[in-house]
């Protein structure tokens, strides 16, 4: 009789369809940030066409803050997914390649016609190229000492934020030009070729130790320098993008002291 009725109960179940497994509501708070930040990121889009400049571009900064901390809330939630990983990559595209390729376009670079999307569109494709040669060396089962210290070319996350520089300048006064936009092209197009290049980039990933009694002067620099960015956003952006810049001559010197002779093909890093 029990063998019956566990039977009858099987098929009652099978006439139902299949269970769908419940998931737990901390397993969604990534994915959600990645969303957030994707409307955020196309909302900058929007706002750049209705010549909301300055709307759009916090949108797109916001976009890029929200990219940058849902792996790190999947982790701590430890709600990392396959699915999750793919959200992110493509949340990456939109938003440190289109998003910021399409706000500078509207705002300066449609003041050369054609050659100006032209920059656009390769610095979009160069953010797509960067994105997914990061994939690619993040998923390899050996990788080599040096990915813990250093980026292979200009993280996407920056060249998004580098990229804009010509419309902070533009923000702060800066007469937009067809010459400016002629200078602004050549600018994408450098940014664009410093995300695919092999530039050593220091990531900060590696466990850098600071020194105890640096340690309060250090948070005590970051919070003046965030307290200046609400005060003084434009001008606090666009020398902290003029910064990274001269920073990067630095990084590669670093990675030759480090790693003397050996190159990143050396390494088999090529993609």
């Amino acid at each position: 009789m029990q063998d019956q009725a566990r039977t009858d109960q099987q098929d009652n179940d099978d006439a139902r369809g299949p269970r769908l497994r419940e998931i737990p509501l901390r397993l969604m708070v990534p994915n959600l940030i990645t969303v957030l930040a994707i409307c955020a990121g196309l909302t900058g889009i929007r706002l750049a066409f209705e010549s909301r400049f300055e709307l759009a571009v916090a949108m797109v900064l916001l976009a890029a803050f929200l990219d940058g901390i849902d792996g790190r809330v999947a982790r701590a939630l430890k709600a990392t997914s396959k699915f999750g990983v793919q959200m992110d990559s493509l949340a990456d595209i939109i938003n440190f390649g289109v998003a910021p390729a399409l706000v500078l376009y509207v705002f300066i670079l449609d003041k050369v016609g054609s050659i100006g999307w032209i920059a656009a569109l390769i610095y979009a494709i160069a953010a797509g190229l960067r994105l997914a040669r990061f994939n690619v060396m993040a998923e390899r089962e050996f990788k080599a000492k040096w990915q813990s210290e250093f980026f292979v070319g200009v993280p996407a996350p920056m060249g998004a934020m580098l990229v804009m520089l010509p419309v902070y300048l533009g923000f702060l006064g800066l007469e937009v030009d067809r010459s400016f936009a002629i200078v602004a092209t050549g600018y994408t197009l450098l940014i664009g070729y410093l995300l695919v290049s092999r530039v050593p980039v220091w990531s900060g990933k590696s466990e850098t130790r600071v020194r105890r009694d640096m340690m309060l002067p250090l948070l005590l620099g970051v919070v003046v320098y965030v307290a200046l960015l609400m005060s003084f956003t434009w001008q606090i952006l666009a020398l902290t993008a003029a910064a990274y810049l001269c920073f990067l001559p630095f990084s590669a010197s670093a990675w030759k002291k480090r790693y003397g002779t050996l190159t990143i093909e050396d390494d088999h890093a090529n993609v």
